[in-house]
């Protein structure tokens, strides 16, 4: 006895999703890859296999797609990431750049090539922003751990920026191990130097 076939809209459901998801892959590389005004709708729709129509019809706007990408990565990866291991992952993640997987998080390339692009994609970065630096200050017991976890999210966004968009050798050339090993070293300091310290009167 043959299984009943799925009911029409339960089959629309799932290709809604399966297309919607094919969206989102595509703009995140291309982002990454071009920035917000080099992927064009076409493009990505082109890339998804999709019509131009779903892509407003799933997200409303191109602004609104990129919000959408920006936060979904961000998202995954602090759900997925031990606290302690947030920064290191997040900082391979712009060395490697790889995106041969569909799981891969390109969120702060995406960011860094697409930084100031509407409303709706500055809400998004707020609160995933607000989220990521929640989540490195409670590395810290230090009364200003929250300055602390902005460092740390500046040096590492500066990190992507030379590396990613400027391009900048010798980082943009360097080993991601290497630029690791130094920069978490370094890093280890940040976290357990005393509050205060250095301070002028």
């Amino acid at each position: 006895m043959e299984p009943a076939a799925a009911p029409p809209s339960a089959e629309r459901r799932r290709d809604a999703a399966a297309t919607r998801r094919r969206l989102l892959e595509a703009a995140r590389d291309l982002f990454a890859e071009r920035g917000y005004e080099g992927a064009t709708v076409r493009s990505i729709a082109e890339r998804a296999g999709a019509n131009q129509a779903l892509l407003f019809r799933y997200f409303g706007s191109k602004q609104g797609l990129l919000a959408e990408v920006i936060a979904q990565g961000g998202r995954e990866r602090l759900r997925a990431t031990p606290p302690e291991e947030l920064f290191e992952a997040a900082l391979r993640s712009m060395l490697t750049r790889s995106a041969s997987a569909g799981s891969d998080d390109r969120s702060l390339e995406v960011y860094l090539r697409s930084v100031g692009q509407g409303d709706e994609s500055a809400e998004a970065l707020r609160e995933l922003g607000e989220k990521y630096q929640q989540t490195l200050a409670g590395l810290s017991d230090a009364e200003d751990s929250t300055l602390r976890a902005d460092l740390a999210m500046a040096w590492l966004l500066g990190i992507g920026l030379m590396r990613s968009v400027v391009a900048r050798e010798p980082l943009a050339g360097a080993h991601p191990d290497e630029v690791c090993r130094l920069v978490l070293g370094a890093l280890g300091s940040l976290w357990s130097a005393p509050a205060g310290e250095g301070r002028t009167r």
